[in-house]
C-alpha cells in the first residue's frame, strides 16, 4: 500500500470529523484536466469536479466547482459574484494566490479563503470527487459536506 502525505485539503476535512475516500491515478503532465482524472481514475464524469478559479477586474478572486465536462458560464459568474468583468486567474498567480498548480487545486486548503460556488448540479450526486491539492489525488466526498468545509453556496454557472 502506498503512503500518502495529508495534503491540506485531507487535513481541513479531519478537523471538521468530514469524512471521505482518498482515489489516486496516474498523472500525466500533458493532460492534467479533470476529465483525464476521471478516465485515469476509472471515475463517472459527472461525480469528478473541477475547480476553477476565476479573478474580477479588481483582483478579488472567486473559486468555483463543477463537473469534470462542464463549462463555466462567465456571464452567470458575473452575476453570482457581483463583478462586471471576470475571467480565469492567470496560470502564473494562481499558485501564488492559492498555493495550489493547475490540475492540483482543490477547493479546499487555499492560501487563504475565497468566496466558493458549487454547481447546483453537484446536490443530485451521493458522492463527488475533487482535488485533494496534488496531482494524482481525489477526494471523495459527500457534496454538502464539500459545501460546509468550503463555507460554499450551490449556484448555476454552468454555460
Amino acid at each position: 500500500m502506498i503512503k500518502i502525505n495529508k495534503t491540506n485539503a485531507m487535513r481541513i476535512l479531519d478537523n471538521q470529523n468530514i469524512s471521505y475516500e482518498i482515489v489516486t491515478y496516474e498523472v500525466d503532465e500533458n493532460n492534467l484536466d479533470a476529465i483525464h482524472a476521471a478516465g485515469s481514475a476509472q471515475l463517472e464524469l459527472e461525480c469528478v469536479y473541477k475547480t476553477i478559479v476565476l479573478q474580477a477586474d479588481d483582483k478579488s478572486i472567486f473559486v468555483f466547482c463543477l463537473a469534470a465536462d462542464e463549462n463555466i458560464s462567465l456571464k452567470k459568474a458575473k452575476a453570482i459574484t457581483n463583478k462586471k468583468d471576470i475571467d480565469l486567474i492567470k496560470m502564473d498567480i494562481l499558485q501564488i494566490n492559492t498555493g495550489y498548480i493547475r490540475g492540483g487545486c482543490s477547493p479546499l486548503g487555499m492560501k487563504k479563503h475565497f468566496p466558493t460556488f458549487i454547481s447546483e448540479m453537484a446536490q443530485i450526486e451521493d458522492y463527488i470527487y475533487v482535488s485533494a491539492g496534488k496531482r494524482g489525488i481525489q477526494l471523495k466526498l459527500k457534496p454538502d459536506d464539500l459545501l460546509i468545509a468550503t463555507e460554499a453556496s450551490y449556484e448555476d454557472f454552468i454555460q
